[in-house]
C-alpha cells in the first residue's frame, strides 16, 4: 500500500544538477499528504540523507486563521536554538538569522512546511542556500513556482481495504471482522471514496462499535445516502498529527477559499450526471462559453477540487472533468441548503438535459440516415455519433433517470427515445432496459400515451435482446393496444411486428406468424414501404423456422426488394443475411455462400460488426456443408474476431468452439 515517496536524495539531486530542490505534494483535503511528507522524512533521516535533521512547520492554511511566515519563522528559530534574549527583535533581521543558521549548517537539512495555502507563507522561509531542501504540502498547485510536484490521488480500492484492515488489527489483531466481511469493507471503501481521512474515520467508527458488524456501517451509510454526516457523526478526537477527525470541515474551508465564479462552477459540476462530464456539456450547465468554462475548470484543477480525466490518446483525445464522490456530495448538499442555490441548480439541470438531447438526437439521426435523406449537422459519419455517445453513454443513462423528477420528466424522456438506436448497435441492452423503463414510467405519469407506447416497444425490443422473452411480449402487447386505443395504424404496425419477432423468440412461430402478416398489411395500408420491407423480412424468417422455405425466400426476396428501391443498404444486407439461411436450407448451398458475402460487404461498411460475425458464422455453415473446411475454420475465425468487437463474447465463444472442431 506504500504511495510513491518524494525523492529527496540530495546526493543524486546535485549528480544530475537538479535545478529544483523544493518539492510540493499536493491533493484534495484529507488525501494524506502530511502523512506521506512525514513518512517520507524519515526515510529519508534512516537513510541518512539529512543528518542536520528535519525542521517541521504546520502553516494551518486553511484554518480561519493561518499561520503566516512572519510567526512560522520564530517557530523555526525556537527550533534551531534561537530564543529569549538571542532573539533578533526586528522582523526583517529575524529571517536575516534564520538563512545565516542555515547558511552556516554543514549538515544537509530538510525543511517541511505542511499545509500551506498560499505561496506567502512559505516564500519567505526558503533558504537562503541550495545545500538544504524543502518539501511543502498543500490543497493547491503552486503552478507560478519552478516546484517538483507530486499530486496524490485517492487510494486504489486494494489499498483502501487493506488500509481499513490493518487500521483494526493494529488495535486488536483478534479483530476477525475484515475476513469474515471482505465485500463489506470493500462497498465502505467505496463509499469512502478511497479517501484516506474518510477511511481513517471509518475505521475509527468501527473499532468504537467493535461488537457490531462493518455491513452494518455500509448500510447506515447507504441509508442516508451521505457518507459524510455519518462518519462525521460517529467519529471523535484527532489524528496522529492534532487534527480534527472530520470531513466536512475539510471541505468547507477548501470550497469558501474559492471566488465566486469557481464556486458556482463547482456546484453545478456537482449535479452535473455522470461521474465525468465533458467541457461542452459543463458549459451547457453553467451557461457560459467554453473558453471561460475550461478556465474555471482549470482553476478548481488547481485547488485539486475537479480532476481531469482524459478520455481516448493522441490528438483525438478530450479532456473530461471528474470530481470526489465525497465533493460532489458535499456540492449537492450545499445548493440543496439555500433557496436561490436550488433554482440555479434546477435551471442549470434543465439546460444540461436540453443539451443532451439535442446532441442525441443529432446523433440518432446519424445513425438512422439513408442516401436521399437531408445530411445531418452534427455528426459527419456513423463512427464521430458513435464516438460521441460511447464517451457520453453514463451521463446520457444518468440524465434520463431525472424523468422521475417532473420538472425533468418531458425532456428526459424525449431523450430516451434519442437512445434506442445507439444501445441496439452497441448491445448496451441492460442500459437499454433501464433508459426505456423509466421513460416509459415517466409518460405514463405525465398522461402521455404516444411515448408510453413508444417507450414500451424500445422496453420490448431490449427485453427480447437481453433474453426476457416473456417480459417482451407484454411490453409490446402493452404499446400496440395503446396504439389502438389512439387509432395510430402506422405505429400499430411497428408494434406488431416487434410483437411478432418476441413471439418467435418464444418458439410461438405460429403466432408470430400471424402478428408479422398483421404488421405487413398495416404498413401496405399505410403506405410506409420500410415498415412493410421489415416486415416481410420478419415473416420470411419465420416461415423459415417453420421449414416452408420457398415462402420463405418469396417473402426475403419482396423485403430485399423494397429495401433495394429505398436505396437502404443497410438493412438491405440484413435482408441477405436471412435469405442466405433459407437457401441454405433449401439446399441451395452457393447461392447461399453468395447471400451471406453481400450480407457481410453491406454489414462491414456501415461497422455493424455484431451482424458481420453472424455473417461469417453463416457462411462458415455454409462453407462446412460444402465440404470445404478450411473456408470453414476461416470464417468461424474471423466471426469471433468480428463478436468481440462487437462486445458479444459468448457468440465469440461459441464460433472459436467451431473453428477448434476443424482444426
Amino acid at each position: 500500500m506504500d504511495r510513491l515517496l518524494p525523492h529527496l536524495d540530495p546526493d543524486k539531486a546535485d549528480r544530475n544538477a537538479l535545478p529544483l530542490l523544493i518539492f510540493a505534494v499536493t491533493g484534495m483535503g484529507g488525501i494524506g499528504k502530511t502523512a506521506l511528507a512525514v513518512e517520507a522524512a524519515h526515510r529519508a533521516r534512516s537513510e541518512g540523507w539529512f543528518p542536520g535533521g528535519t525542521l517541521f512547520v504546520d502553516l494551518r492554511g486553511y484554518d480561519d486563521d493561518p499561520v503566516t511566515a512572519d510567526q512560522a519563522v520564530l517557530a523555526l528559530l525556537d527550533a534551531l536554538g534561537v530564543r529569549g534574549q538571542d532573539l533578533p527583535p526586528a522582523t526583517e533581521r529575524q529571517y536575516d538569522a534564520y538563512r545565516a543558521l542555515l547558511a552556516g549548517r554543514k549538515d544537509r537539512v530538510l525543511l517541511i512546511l505542511d499545509n500551506a495555502s498560499d505561496p506567502s507563507q512559505y516564500l519567505p522561509l526558503l533558504p537562503g542556500t541550495d545545500h538544504h531542501r524543502v518539501l511543502i504540502t498543500s490543497r493547491d498547485r503552486p503552478d507560478a513556482l519552478p516546484v517538483r510536484l507530486i499530486d496524490l490521488e485517492a487510494l486504489a480500492p486494494d489499498d483502501s481495504v487493506a488500509l481499513v484492515t490493518r487500521a483494526l488489527h493494529d488495535t486488536d489483531e483478534r479483530d476477525e471482522r475484515p475476513g469474515r466481511e471482505p465485500d463489506a469493507v470493500r462497498e465502505l471503501a467505496d463509499l469512502c471514496g478511497h479517501l484516506p481521512l474518510a477511511l481513517q474515520i471509518g475505521a475509527a467508527m468501527l473499532r468504537r462499535r467493535r461488537h457490531r458488524s462493518i455491513a452494518s456501517l455500509v448500510a447506515e451509510i447507504k441509508e442516508t445516502g451521505d457518507p459524510t454526516t455519518v462518519l462525521d457523526n460517529g467519529s471523535r478526537g484527532t489524528d496522529q498529527y492534532g487534527r480534527s477527525l472530520a470531513l466536512r470541515p475539510v471541505l468547507e474551508t477548501s470550497y469558501r477559499r474559492l471566488p465566486p465564479d469557481q464556486a458556482r462552477l463547482l456546484r453545478l459540476l456537482a449535479l452535473a450526471p455522470g461521474a465525468e462530464t465533458g467541457t461542452e456539456a459543463v458549459a451547457a450547465l453553467a451557461h457560459l462559453d467554453e473558453g471561460t468554462v475550461l478556465s474555471l475548470l482549470e482553476d478548481l484543477t488547481a485547488t485539486h477540487l475537479v480532476t481531469p480525466v482524459r478520455d481516448g490518446e493522441g490528438a483525438a483525445s478530450m479532456v473530461r472533468w471528474r470530481l470526489h464522490d465525497l465533493v460532489r456530495a458535499y456540492g449537492v448538499d450545499v445548493v440543496a441548503g439555500d433557496v436561490g442555490l436550488r433554482q440555479e441548480g434546477e435551471a442549470a439541470r434543465e439546460r444540461v438535459l436540453e443539451f443532451y438531447r439535442q446532441w442525441a438526437y443529432a446523433a440518432n439521426t446519424r445513425l438512422r440516415w439513408l442516401p436521399g435523406l437531408v445530411e445531418p449537422e452534427r455528426f459527419g459519419d456513423r463512427g464521430v455519433a458513435l464516438a460521441w455517445l460511447d464517451v457520453e453513454r453514463a451521463g446520457l443513462v444518468a440524465a434520463v433517470g431525472w424523468a422521475r423528477e417532473e420538472r425533468y420528466a418531458n425532456a428526459a424522456v424525449r431523450l430516451a427515445l434519442c437512445l434506442g438506436e445507439y444501445f441496439s448497435w452497441r448491445r448496451y441492452f441492460d442500459d437499454w432496459i433501464t433508459v426505456a423503463g423509466t421513460a416509459r414510467e415517466a409518460a405514463c405519469l405525465a398522461g402521455n400515451r404516444l411515448r408510453e407506447a413508444i417507450s414500451s416497444d424500445h422496453l420490448g425490443i431490449a427485453l427480447r435482446e437481453a433474453g426476457r422473452v416473456e417480459e417482451a411480449i407484454k411490453a409490446h402487447t402493452h404499446a400496440r393496444d395503446l396504439y389502438q386505443d389512439a387509432d395510430n395504424r402506422r405505429h400499430e404496425a411497428i408494434a406488431w411486428n416487434n410483437l411478432g419477432n418476441a413471439l418467435q423468440e418464444a418458439g410461438r412461430v405460429e403466432e408470430a406468424i400471424k402478428a408479422l402478416t398483421h404488421a405487413r398489411d398495416l404498413s401496405r395500408d399505410t403506405d410506409d414501404r420500410h415498415h412493410e420491407a421489415m416486415a416481410w423480412s420478419n415473416l420470411g424468417v419465420a416461415l423459415w423456422e417453420t421449414g416452408r422455405v420457398e415462402e420463405a425466400i418469396e417473402a426475403l426476396t419482396h423485403a430485399r426488394d423494397l429495401y433495394q428501391d429505398a436505396d437502404d443498404r443497410y438493412r438491405k444486407a440484413t435482408v441477405w443475411n436471412n435469405l442466405g439461411n433459407a437457401l441454405r436450407k433449401a439446399g441451395r448451398v452457393e447461392e447461399s455462400v453468395e447471400a451471406h458475402a453481400e450480407a457481410l460487404r453491406g454489414h462491414e461498411e456501415f461497422e455493424d460488426w455484431y451482424r458481420a460475425g453472424q455473417d461469417l458464422h453463416n457462411l462458415a455453415i455454409a462453407h462446412e456443408i460444402a465440404q470445404r473446411p478450411a473456408d470453414a475454420r476461416a470464417h468461424y475465425l474471423q466471426a469471433a474476431e468480428a463478436f468481440t468487437r462487437a462486445n458479444a463474447p459468448a457468440k465469440a465463444a461459441q464460433a472459436h468452439a467451431r473453428a477448434a472442431r476443424l482444426a
